[in-house]
């Protein structure tokens, strides 16, 4: 695959270094792109600069049409995109076709979204009206779990607002965000939406760029610190979704033929390779054997291979060097005195595969208990004090999501509410809505996304006072 990026009816081929996206799967390259270079990341960003004195005066009626026929033409191509997303990403193709098409629903919520202007009558007569302004040029960093659709979530909400956009895809999968780039510049003015390509350093180098007026971030919590100093010479407006390690605690009195199937989902939603994931899985003591049985029957029944088969549930991990995290910590949780309770499951001789791996007796302060592992493996860890076990999950440096299982709505709420995550979902997990605010706590990010506020993150706030 060439470098040749259709921007708005601009080709431009990067001249940077060298790199090769790979097969998951297979563990060997299917691509080759070329990184953007520093004249080309300053060029593409006076490019959006330029473009922004036009686009910032687009009108919501443009912007309603235009996300109808991006989101058209991204249905319209599901298949080809779903498999760009399978071959550099690994998940199985009908994962990949849903993260298509909950994208295209995306766009056309936030396209039904109105931007609000405030108005206030003072008892002198003076009206004040505040409006939400477009910042500027927006850098958008996305990461390689869920390639396509988290490039909606950044992408969208600065369009809607009137921002123009420059996103850097991670290095491991960019082919299915150069596809939807070229897609959504098939509609809009040359500028507005634009991509560079490379690894850290472009990114680093982009989100840097005096001229860019925020920064929306997901990934690491280490990269979102660096992103974080970067923006205080410029005073970059930035948000950042960063790491997380969920908890997910099992009442006693828990429906286990209702949860069980749930807990596995969104256990290992995406190979485990999701923000919100369950990382961590506490369970009372009463139903800790049933349950675990439950598990450990659907992990042995998942088909591993490639994404690409239709046969296929589980494909690999994304990334040889996660790969390694993960095996890894699997070893030290078993060097430590914990026990795997899967069976040992077969799994192809080449590429990152990692069979789902149910963990169980865990001692305190193992790393797969305090640490994101971000991969096909589960701890569980039984209970039999529910202060106790709000303690523990609270104890984690990461606040991004945590849920309560239980057939009792009251006492399942009355647990959400001490958890402290940005996040809580009662009887679910990693339920995301365009609705509802959606934010780390600690270490796991600052600002926040989706909702009416979360849009509204994208914008600054201009008061006009009008005096009678």
């Amino acid at each position: 695959m060439n470098t040749q990026l259709n921007q708005g009816g601009i080709y431009t081929t990067f001249s940077g270094e060298s790199f090769e996206v790979i097969n998951p799967a297979t563990a060997t390259p299917f691509a080759v792109l070329n990184s953007s270079s520093a004249a080309e990341i300053d060029h593409t960003v006076n490019q959006a600069v330029e473009a922004f004195a036009t686009w910032k005066q687009v009108t919501d009626t443009e912007i309603y049409a235009l996300f109808s026929a991006i989101a058209a033409d991204i249905r319209s191509q599901k298949a080809e995109i779903a498999s760009l997303i399978t071959q550099e990403q690994g998940k199985p193709l009908f994962l990949a076709e849903v993260e298509v098409e909950l994208g295209a629903g995306w766009i056309e919520h936030l396209r039904d979204t109105e931007i609000p202007v405030e108005q206030y009558e003072e008892a002198n007569g003076k009206v004040i009206r505040i409006y939400n302004k477009p910042i500027g040029v927006v850098a958008s960093i996305t990461p390689w779990n869920w390639p396509f659709m988290i490039a909606i979530w950044h992408l969208f909400p600065a369009l809607k607002t009137k921002n123009c956009v420059i996103n850097k895809p991670s290095e491991y999968t960019p082919l299915s965000t150069i596809k939807l780039i070229e897609i959504i510049n098939h509609h809009l003015p040359a500028g507005v939406c634009s991509i560079v390509l490379g690894k850290g350093d472009t990114g680093a180098h982009l989100t840097a760029h005096p001229a860019i007026g925020k920064v929306a971030f997901t990934g690491s919590t280490r990269t979102g610190q660096a992103i974080l100093k970067n923006s205080v010479d410029s005073l970059k407006s930035v948000v950042l979704e960063l790491g997380g390690n969920d908890a997910a605690i099992v009442l006693e009195d828990a429906d286990l033929d209702y949860v069980a199937e749930k807990i596995f989902g969104s256990a290992f939603l995406n190979m485990g390779q999701t923000c919100t994931a369950i990382k961590r899985l506490y369970v009372h003591e009463d139903i800790y054997d049933a349950l675990v049985e439950k598990l450990l029957a659907m992990a042995q029944a998942q088909v591993i291979g490639s994404g690409l088969d239709s046969a296929t549930t589980f494909g690999p991990v994304q990334n040889a060097i996660q790969y390694q995290k993960v095996k890894a910590l699997i070893d030290d949780a078993i060097t430590q005195g914990a026990s795997v309770l899967t069976a040992k499951m077969e799994v192809p001789e080449h590429g990152y595969f990692i069979a789902p791996t149910i963990i169980g007796d865990l001692p305190a302060g193992t790393a797969l208990i305090d640490q994101e592992q971000f991969g096909p493996v589960l701890p569980i860890i039984r209970f039999n004090d529910i202060q106790s076990v709000i303690a523990e999950a609270n104890r984690s440096e990461f606040g991004l999501g945590g849920s309560v299982w239980s057939a009792d709505i009251a006492k399942a709420e009355a647990v959400a509410q001490q958890l402290e995550t940005g996040t809580v979902w009662i009887n679910r997990h990693a339920e995301m809505s365009p609705n509802a605010a959606f934010c780390g706590w600690k270490m796991s990010g600052l600002g926040h996304a989706f909702g009416l506020s979360g849009l509204l993150q994208f914008t600054k706030k201009q008061a006009i006072h009008i005096n009678p």
